[in-house]
């Protein structure tokens, strides 16, 4: 077994001693966890140990790592994407700019719909050798965790291609990565006036096949103004439920849609979005386990209202970040800008941010027991900074790449 020691660190922060803590929530938020002039050893993939210098057991390593004036922090984990899609839509993007509304561009056959014409002339190879170049591209920003979804198929082959290929990824990929079906992204051009039949598609067609597959680790619906209406996502989920694919929930991006609500009915993971949340949403969440998603990347490029957060943490409820990582309304997939908005754009203080980055990132997609933290067994995903002067300079200084070096499994993957 390998065994590598990160010393002298300036500050390794992150640190969550005990193991029954899923996620940080309100108040909570914004206290991280570090030492000073510290030292980790990972073993075989893993954290083994951590603490200050002083204390550094004298063992023999295979792998020593100086990151003197550096910090050590958990990997950042994005538990919102459609990373994987045939072309980038930067003819929208001027549509945008010209004024058309996320709203307009879809109904005149842009949008998604865009996507899913692509999708079916898209080989797997094509769709996979693309996708693990954004895959590289977003551990250089520090992610080691990443949530995949499908809907950009919206028929039963293109569907299963896309998680044929999110399967791919996950087996050769050093990225811990989850698979979330969304089959119910949009409604199709051709079931324009047939709502129910693609609804039937999805229920009767598509899942069962994902299931003999085991091509998914979740469920999702657009559930939201001018997409799929709460008795049409209750009917969806209920039937993934059969296939045991606990839901995620894109909700309220638009509009109050009551995704917040029927998310927690079906105790979803979490409910992204949450561009409109109000006392009822907010209450709602605060009796259920779901973890609210924001995701900055497409407010901002879309020009939206920003989610009430304050609001939400003021309440005592949890946050996660994640960049919807998409060619049409989130095209980055850089966490250390999610994060920066989070603060500039939200008003999260750098700790808020950072936790929701990384241990509450960790809940919305079903790893905090192995990732989010700096805890003993959990892997060893981690980021080394470049020299920085503390915590609050990562949201701060946008746009540079504060990261050094990154370990995913306990190894080296960018340096």
């Amino acid at each position: 077994m390998k065994k590598t020691l990160i010393k002298n660190i300036k500050e390794l922060a992150g640190i969550i001693l005990k193991s029954d803590i899923p996620f940080l929530a309100g108040k909570d938020m914004a206290n991280i966890t570090s030492i000073n002039d510290a030292f980790l050893i990972i073993n075989d993939g893993s954290i083994q140990d951590f603490g200050s210098m002083k204390d550094l057991p004298s063992i023999n390593f295979d792998i020593e790592i100086d990151a003197k004036e550096k910090t050590v922090l958990p990997a950042w984990c994005d538990s919102h994407t459609h990373l994987v899609f045939p072309k980038t839509r930067e003819v929208e993007y001027v549509d945008k700019i010209k004024g058309l509304s996320y709203e307009e561009i879809a109904k005149r056959g842009g949008g998604i719909l865009n996507s899913a014409k692509a999708m079916r002339n898209a080989s797997e190879d094509q769709l996979y050798y693309e996708a693990m170049v954004r895959l590289d591209e977003i551990v250089k920003w520090g992610t080691g965790a990443i949530e995949i979804k499908s809907g950009y198929g919206l028929s039963t082959e293109s569907e299963l291609k896309m998680l044929r290929v999110i399967k791919r990824l996950k087996e050769n990929s050093p990225l811990t990565i989850k698979s979330t079906f969304l089959g119910a992204h949009a409604i199709p051009t051709e079931y324009k006036n047939k709502r129910n039949a693609y609804i039937k598609l999805i229920t009767d067609e598509m899942l069962p096949r994902i299931a003999d597959e085991n091509l998914a680790d979740y469920i999702d619906v657009f559930c939201d103004k001018g997409f799929f209406t709460i008795e049409e996502t209750d009917r969806i989920l209920n039937v993934g439920a059969k296939y045991n694919l606990p839901p995620k929930i894109h909700a309220n991006e638009l509009d109050y849609s009551g995704g917040v609500q029927l998310g927690v009915k079906h105790h979803a993971r979490s409910v992204d979005h949450l561009e409109f949340v109000g006392q009822d949403e907010i209450e709602s969440l605060l009796q259920s386990t779901t973890m609210p998603t924001i995701l900055p990347g497409a407010a901002f490029f879309l020009n939206m209202q920003y989610a009430p957060v304050r609001d939400m943490i003021k309440a005592g409820l949890p946050v996660a970040l994640a960049t919807d990582f998409n060619p049409g309304s989130s095209p980055s997939g850089n966490m250390q800008f999610i994060i920066s908005m989070g603060s500039i754009l939200y008003k999260m203080l750098p700790n808020e941010a950072i936790n929701a980055a990384t241990i509450n990132g960790a809940y919305a997609m079903g790893v905090e027991q192995k990732l989010g933290s700096i805890s003993k067994g959990k892997k060893a995903n981690l980021i080394i900074t470049k020299e920085i002067p503390n915590l609050e300079y990562i949201p701060y200084y946008y746009g540079e790449n504060k990261v050094d070096q990154v370990i995913i499994n306990g190894n080296i993957v960018k340096s």
